[in-house]
């Protein structure tokens, strides 16, 4: 559907938060849904169904792991190529400027760059329309509803606690780690930033991209998602909702299992 279109999967950290699982097995790996897929193919199977077969893993902790399960995708009808962190480049925005650096993303005038940690049923062909039509630089995709993780409480003005709200759902546009980029506007932006090698895309590159005065545009997805980034996050996934969810089936089904 969109050949002109790469994904870029950010899948190189350390996952701390995820801790002890992660001393064993890199976080985009860790397996959810009833069928124990892991986190990364969830995000291939998504993303392939919209016609996108070209991706791009941005690798680092226990990288071969990741490359001995996926290997050159073609057991999931996918093109897979993988950029393993090297120095000086680091953090998100290190690890992308690499892969241009290298000239991997040449051939494609849009990337749709993925956080390795979230699980959300973007419709993709609306999402690349929408940042082409509106010759966005960059398009950040929003959900205008989002869960605090904790208590919040209304005061009256001598403290008096008169309201709370345990876990509310905030109305706000927050961003979910998915985004759409012109790759020529992010070799302008690195440049015309002074951004250097050590940087982050949504906390650096974005940010300086507004002040800059670079078309940025939104993407309102207002169905669910998921942030598998901690423990707690992980325990609370309802594994049989987001296989339904995400679409992806059982496939040991097939098999004769004893």
């Amino acid at each position: 559907m969109h050949h002109e279109v790469s994904t870029v999967i950010l899948a190189g950290g350390e996952g701390r938060r995820f801790r002890p699982l992660t001393y064993y097995i890199p976080k985009p790996m860790i397996p959810v849904g009833s069928s124990e897929r892991p986190i990364l193919e969830f995000i291939i199977r998504w993303v392939s169904r919209w016609g996108v077969r070209d991706f791009l893993v941005l690798i680092g902790y226990r990288w071969r792991q990741v490359v001995n399960y996926f290997g050159d995708g073609s057991r999931f009808n996918v093109k897979m190529r993988y950029v393993v962190d090297k120095s000086p480049y680091s953090n998100t925005g290190g690890a992308l400027r690499r892969a241009l650096d290298l000239g991997l993303l040449n051939d494609y005038e849009d990337v749709l760059v993925w956080y390795g940690d979230i699980l959300a049923p973007i419709n993709v062909r609306d999402l690349v329309e929408v940042h082409r039509s509106s010759r966005a630089d960059a398009t950040l995709v929003l959900t205008q509803a989002y869960k605090v993780p904790v208590g919040i409480a209304s005061l009256n003005p001598d403290g008096r606690v008169v309201e709370l709200s345990e876990k509310p759902e905030l109305k706000l546009n927050a961003t979910i780690g998915i985004l759409m980029l012109k790759v020529d506007s992010v070799k302008t932006a690195i440049e015309s930033l002074n951004l250097g090698y050590d940087f982050d895309i949504m906390g650096d590159m974005i940010p300086g991209m507004i002040n800059k005065g670079f078309n940025i545009k939104s993407f309102l997805h207002n169905n669910f998602w998921y942030d598998v980034g901690s423990i707690e996050r992980y325990e609370k996934l309802d594994h049989d909702k987001l296989e339904e969810l995400l679409e992806v089936h059982d496939e040991t089904l097939g098999y004769v299992i004893l």
